[in-house]
């Protein structure tokens, strides 16, 4: 049981009003923490945003669709980290991504720069 479900379960059957009060408290402290927390880039994030700045380039000099494997291999990076930061630049609608087909490798993902 977490802090969360334990408060929650102390406002709906405690008949006390100082601890319903406390956990209705209690309560709004992890949701200021939660939210201070989100708004603040981690450690990793802030040293991969300059990779992501660099793969964005070299896609950008490429002018055409990239798998993670060259993208690591030009970064000097494992495949699963570009593979990693390539998904994150598409959620970020930077790049797209689709399904392209590998000579004796089958069909793996591709990653494009949005056109806007």
């Amino acid at each position: 049981m977490t802090n969360r479900e334990f408060y929650k379960a102390v406002m709906e059957t405690s008949s006390n009003p100082e601890l319903v009060t406390f956990a209705t408290e209690a309560i709004e402290k992890m949701d200021e923490r939660n939210a201070k927390r989100s708004e603040k880039p981690s450690k990793t994030q802030e040293a991969n945003a300059p990779l992501k700045k660099n793969i964005l380039n070299w896609v950008t000099e490429r002018n055409e669709t990239v798998i993670a494997s060259a993208v690591g291999e030009a970064m000097d990076i494992t495949t699963q980290k570009a593979s990693a930061l390539l998904r994150q630049l598409v959620e970020e609608g930077s790049l797209s991504k689709s399904e392209v087909k590998v000579p004796k490798k089958g069909k793996q993902v591709g990653y494009t720069l949005v056109k806007e």
